[in-house]
């Protein structure tokens, strides 16, 4: 057997053949072979470096937002949105979330701003987005253009059924930016629009 020294040569000069490399490289690389003669093989590029890790898997995150008045769930009229408290929906969907690998994360504001400014931390960080505008639903511009920013799925959700209310609840500034709307079902409505967000993130 011949050691690696004897098939790797510093050469100035080595055969293709019977006939002489004349190319001017500072390095030639060998194949050992019985016969004097070798093949030439110029070493022209360092070889390539293959890293094998995974890259890491980016979480998926969805951001739930609750407007105003939603902290009152539980004891504000509750004939109309139910006895469950926003603590409740939320550790639901937390839950929930976390057996199908998703953090959930949660803010409510009763002021606009702040749910714009929530809506404009969100863009590019999360995997989706979960609204209740509340009240907001049937005034704010200013949530329905920081929602268009978004490239992520965006679900809007109320416990009630906004179309059986009061007329001036009918219409939705949200509506035509988000990918879906859930209405009438209560707490569970919450459940359901995290459900569809997950399934439209995975296809």
């Amino acid at each position: 057997m011949h050691s690696l020294s004897q098939r790797i040569y510093k050469a100035e000069t080595c055969f293709q053949g019977d006939t002489p490399c004349r190319r001017r490289h500072g390095f030639c690389a060998f194949i050992f072979f019985p016969h004097p003669k070798a093949i030439h093989q110029p070493m022209t590029t360092a070889p390539a470096v293959v890293d094998n890790r995974e890259d890491p898997v980016k979480p998926m995150v969805i951001d739930v937002i609750h407007g105003p008045n939603l902290n009152m769930l539980g004891r504000r009229e509750p004939e109309i949105y139910g006895t469950t408290t926003l603590a409740d929906i939320d550790r639901e969907l937390m839950e929930y979330g976390t057996s199908q690998g998703a953090d959930i994360e949660s803010f409510q504001s009763n002021t606009e701003g702040e749910i714009v400014d929530r809506i404009q931390e969100a863009f590019g960080r999360v995997s989706g987005v979960i609204i209740n505008p509340a009240a907001y639903t049937h005034t704010s511009v200013a949530i329905r253009d920081a929602l268009a920013m978004l490239s992520c799925p965006v679900v809007e959700i109320h416990l009630s059924n906004i179309h059986k209310r009061e007329p001036f609840r009918h219409h939705s500034y949200i509506s035509g930016v988000a990918d879906g709307v859930i209405a009438g079902f209560g707490a569970r409505g919450y459940l359901m629009a995290l459900q569809a967000i997950l399934e439209m993130i995975r296809k």
